[in-house]
């Protein structure tokens, strides 16, 4: 069952680092982000600017987290700085 959970969180870690740009990307990212909210990974304000950005296939939502002085744990997770 481990094994399952963390072949799961690797998939959506891949998702939620999706390429900008690609079509459906920001829904891609969105839609994994969800997957880390309620696992209680990604706070809510984190996850609103993932939901944002869902239809801007181009639009990175890390600035927007950055600038809004949310989820500052998520962006260190992610490389972001």
């Amino acid at each position: 069952m481990a094994d399952e959970a963390e072949l799961e969180a690797a998939e959506q870690w891949e998702l939620v680092n999706t390429p900008l740009g690609e079509k459906w990307s920001g829904r891609t990212r969105y839609a994994a982000a969800m997957f880390f909210y309620k696992r209680g990974e990604m706070s809510a304000e984190t996850l609103e600017v993932y939901r944002m950005c869902a239809r801007l296939d181009s639009e990175n939502p890390l600035p927007i987290i950055r600038d809004r002085g949310v989820g500052k744990d998520w962006l260190k997770r992610i490389g972001f700085e």
